[in-house]
C-alpha cells in the first residue's frame, strides 16, 4: 500500500484547507479480494460506482478495482468481426484479463490518503499516481472512506463570502495583523480581487501566497501599494 507522508508542506503558510475526513465518502463499497468477475460488474451496477477498493479479510485495501480494469477482459476477446486491430497485450495486462478473481483484475497497490490530510496533500497524490480515487485508511491501513478527484473539487463550490470572510478575518487580521483599512477584499465566482496599501513591500508576496492557500479561491490579483521598500534591490517607494 502507497501513502504519501512526506509531502514538504509543513511550515509554508498553507492554512484551513479542507481534510481529506471532511470530504470523503465513508460508506465505502468494497470488494472482497475473492469477489468473482461478474459479481464485481454487478456491484459496480447496483451501486452506480466506477470503481471500489479491494480489501482483504482485515479490510486493508490492497487495489482498486475499476471499469477499465474489468474491460480487460473483453479488450483480449477475439472481434468474430476480424476488424479489432489492436496490439498484444503486455504480460500484466494479460494477466488481469485472464483473472476471474477481484485480487486479480484489481490495480495494486492501493494508493491511500489519510483522513487528516489536507486537499493540497490528497490532489498531488492522485497526480503522482495518475489514479482518480483515494481509498482513506486509519494508523492501522483499514479502510476508512474513499475520496475522489470530484470530492477534492467541492472546496471550489464555496460561497464568495465564504472565502471573502476567511481572507479578511483569518488571513489578513489574525495572520498579518492588518487593519480592514489597509486591504480590501472582493471575490466574485472564487477569483480574488485586493485593493489597498502596506507598509512593507515584502509583505504583498505573502498575501497573495496566502489567499491562494484558501480553499475555493481560483485565481488571486493583487493591486497593493506599499509604503515602505524592504526588499533589497529592488525600486523606490510608492
Amino acid at each position: 500500500m502507497i501513502t504519501f507522508s512526506d509531502t514538504g508542506l509543513e511550515g509554508t503558510g498553507v492554512m484551513h484547507h479542507r481534510t481529506v475526513a471532511e470530504l470523503m465518502t465513508r460508506q465505502v463499497v468494497r470488494a472482497r479480494r475473492d469477489l468473482p468477475f461478474k459479481e464485481i460488474v454487478k456491484l459496480l451496477a447496483e451501486n452506480d460506482v466506477t470503481a471500489v477498493p479491494v480489501v482483504d479479510e482485515q479490510d486493508r485495501p490492497m487495489g482498486v478495482v475499476s471499469e477499465a480494469d474489468l474491460l480487460r477482459k473483453s479488450a483480449d476477446q477475439a472481434d468474430p468481426s476480424g476488424r479489432a486491430a489492436i496490439p498484444h497485450p503486455e504480460a500484466w495486462d494479460r494477466a488481469k484479463a485472464e483473472g476471474v478473481r477481484a485480487e486479480e483484475l484489481m490495480s495494486a497497490p492501493a494508493v491511500c490518503a489519510r483522513p487528516e490530510w489536507n486537499v493540497v496533500e490528497a490532489a498531488r497524490l492522485m497526480e503522482a499516481h495518475g489514479v482518480k480515487r483515494l481509498p482513506v485508511v486509519d494508523e492501522t491501513d483499514k479502510l476508512q472512506g474513499i475520496v475522489s478527484r470530484s470530492d477534492l473539487l467541492r472546496i471550489f463550490l464555496r460561497r464568495d463570502d465564504a472565502i471573502r470572510e476567511e481572507i479578511t478575518r483569518d488571513v489578513l487580521q489574525e495572520t498579518l495583523g492588518l487593519a480592514p483599512s489597509e486591504v480590501s477584499v472582493d471575490v466574485r465566482e472564487g477569483q480574488v480581487a485586493l485593493n489597498g496599501t502596506v507598509e512593507f513591500r515584502s509583505l504583498i508576496p505573502v498575501i497573495e501566497h496566502l489567499c491562494t492557500s484558501v480553499d475555493g479561491v481560483v485565481s488571486v490579483s493583487a493591486h497593493i501599494t506599499y509604503r515602505t521598500e524592504d526588499a533589497r534591490g529592488s525600486g523606490s517607494a510608492r
